[in-house]
């Protein structure tokens, strides 16, 4: 089990995709894949260390792993948990893609 008092085991990966990317340059809304086990504030501090930030918000939500076939066997895609943080006015992420 890894030790969510970590910040690179609560941040797993920044979700780099074309709506993620909007989200970035209207909003200052970062989002994030995260550990499952992560509450709002362990995100918001693993974020706060990582890449030295304000955090305004933080939203969480349970993304569910899709059914997936290949050929006759049917398996099932890991269910994650995605985060938005959006930053205080001011604050940029530069290293996020």
């Amino acid at each position: 089990m890894p030790n969510l008092d970590a910040p690179r085991h609560i941040l797993r990966r920044p979700r780099v995709t074309e709506k993620g990317l909007r989200m970035v340059e209207r909003h200052r809304a970062y989002p994030f894949e995260v550990d499952i086990r992560a509450n709002k504030v362990q995100i918001r501090r693993a974020v706060e260390t990582m890449f030295k930030v304000k955090v305004k918000t933080v939203r969480t939500q349970m993304v569910i792993g899709k059914r997936k076939r290949t050929g006759r066997h049917i398996g099932v895609r890991p269910n994650w948990k995605k985060a938005i943080v959006v930053l205080r006015e001011g604050n940029t992420i530069e290293d996020y893609y």
